[in-house]
């Protein structure tokens, strides 16, 4: 009987390349997410560059020297490309290409792969395409010999494999077609938006930086199923579940999209319905991940892409996530040292949870149910027995502290919002 051999692709070997513009700025750390990011897109890091200046090089991103430099790295790691980590513009693009003789991305280009790799809804793929397609635009020439130079790897899913990069007229109407889908799926959600309001039911938004535990989150409250992997971006399309509060009222629990440092315009601006489920929302849950060193850049930037969506003005509940790792941390590295308190000074509420333990959930739910009681009005009512179907609407969307069928009628003491406030209003 003949064996049978599978043979695995190599993963692309690949240098990193970074530019740091002041001392002690954050160069070091985006560079250990790039590689994070890269290792996501199916690639291998064999070196990491950074090279000092007053201002990033306009024409090669790099100096002459550090050219050089990479140049003959290149040659004995044998590496099959090169990533910057920042957005490269057209003619450092090209020039890169040429001057290097190998295959050049940056940090756009591998993020955008990524989505285009974990995208698995209709809408996700459109939004991807779309962000790839404006990206690739204004980057025909730099990028057309780069991503033929491999037959696959980084950069070359979605639309760079319909050969679409070679034709700008075909790139705009495919961007206008992809427009119109886009304008129609954000009428279908706003008409979706309109039906929930109708329908007193708190919303929460799940935010945080990628990685952070939300998805984890979901899955822990709703069994939702979702994805969880220790990897930057493992969930990408959003997902919404229904869940019932100790009290008996209904919340709704939206997953969102990871934020990252450098996030695309392209991607913001092409997944900006998505984000935006969390401008429409009740409650935010701001998921912190409390074991990685860059924590507090990681929430200055969540807060500053909600501020670009306009998300402001929300009671937030930060929880300071995966406390069990950072205790293995503080025992191996601290010697036991007694954890640090943390603070979100833009947070109404924080907790100190490890969501994979369950601990801190009960405190989570608690809080949320006392959110949504300020937010609700007291009533003390008699209904009549033939409007003893408002009770169930009660029970459904608000919380009941007391219930007694007597001679009159039915007594109930309530927490309602203020549409059910205003339809028993209506009702005398």
């Amino acid at each position: 009987m003949e064996k049978i051999y599978e043979v695995a692709d190599k993963p692309e070997r690949v240098i990193l390349i970074g530019v740091s513009t002041y001392e002690n700025d954050d160069t070091e750390e985006s560079l250990k997410e790039l590689k994070e990011l890269v290792k996501t897109a199916g690639a291998e890091v064999v070196a990491t560059v950074i090279q000092n200046r007053e201002v990033v090089h306009s024409g090669t991103y790099i100096g002459k020297g550090k050219l050089e430099e990479v140049s003959v790295l290149i040659d004995e790691l044998e590496a099959t490309g090169v990533v910057c980590d920042d957005e490269l513009s057209p003619a450092q693009l090209k020039n890169l290409r040429d001057m290097l003789d190998t295959k050049v991305m940056d940090r756009t280009l591998v993020i955008l792969d990524i989505f285009a790799d974990r995208a698995r809804t209709g809408e996700g793929k459109i939004q991807v395409e779309l962000a790839q397609l404006k990206y690739r635009q204004s980057r025909l020439t730099g990028l057309g010999k780069s991503l033929s130079r491999l037959g696959g790897g980084i950069g070359t899913r979605g639309p760079g494999e319909k050969k679409l990069e070679t034709d700008r007229r075909l790139i705009r109407d495919r961007i206008a077609t992809l427009r119109r889908e886009i304008r129609d799926m954000e009428t279908h959600r706003e008409l979706a938006r309109s039906n929930r309001e109708k329908k007193p039911t708190t919303v929460i938004s799940i935010v945080g930086y990628t990685n952070a535990g939300k998805s984890t989150l979901l899955n822990e409250l709703t069994n939702a199923g979702v994805v969880e992997e220790d990897k930057l971006f493992a969930t990408l399309d959003p997902t919404t579940r229904g869940y019932k509060l100790e009290s008996g009222q209904e919340i709704m629990l939206t997953d969102t999209v990871g934020f990252i440092r450098k996030l695309p315009h392209h991607l913001v601006d092409a997944f900006r319905s998505t984000l935006e489920e969390a401008k429409y929302a009740d409650i935010l849950v701001h998921v912190v991940d409390v074991s990685n060193p860059q924590m507090d850049t990681q929430m200055h930037i969540v807060y500053d892409t909600l501020k670009e969506l306009g998300v402001e003005d929300k009671p937030i509940i930060t929880l300071f996530n995966k406390q069990d790792k950072l205790r293995e941390i503080y025992q191996k590295e601290e010697g036991g040292k007694e954890l640090p308190v943390f603070r979100d000074f833009k947070a109404d509420y924080t907790i100190n949870c490890s969501i994979k333990k369950h601990e801190g959930l009960d405190e989570l739910l608690r809080t949320i149910e006392d959110i949504i009681r300020n937010q609700k009005i007291y009533i003390v009512r008699t209904f009549d027995y033939k409007n003893a179907g408002m009770i169930q609407r009660i029970r459904k969307y608000g919380e009941l502290l007391c219930e007694e069928y007597r001679q009159e009628g039915i007594y109930v003491e309530a927490y309602v919002p203020v549409e059910i406030a205003n339809e028993l209003t209506d009702r005398r």
